[in-house]
């Protein structure tokens, strides 16, 4: 993901997850890469944005509150969470805020 998200005029929403890792991969470069994929396909979706220092933040972008709540009630979604909760983030937070505004080169 190098990319910068073409997103539509605003509004629309921003879905920001801030994390710290824990070490080792232990199936999280598979299950990022599937989610990606699956958040791609889902209706709403409008693009990605990923980035990993020290802390990764992944913002993914979505026509709706409605797609949000969608996509949050996926069944693989949902087990990415769970096996998230339990061996790969020491840390997130996930934050949710509507853009109004957008520019740029």
């Amino acid at each position: 993901m190098s990319e910068i998200a073409n997103t539509p005029e605003p509004p629309y929403y921003a879905v920001i997850f801030s994390s710290y890792r824990t070490e080792g991969d232990n199936g999280y470069s598979e299950m990022a890469e599937r989610m990606v994929e699956l958040a791609s396909e889902q209706p709403g979706f409008l693009g990605i944005e990923s980035a990993r220092e020290n802390v990764g933040i992944t913002v993914s972008y979505w026509v709706s509150l409605e797609a949000i709540t969608n996509w949050k009630k996926n069944v693989e979604h949902q087990e990415a969470q769970r096996l998230g909760h339990q061996q790969w983030y020491s840390s997130f937070r996930v934050r949710v805020a509507k853009v109004e505004r957008e520019y740029g080169i």
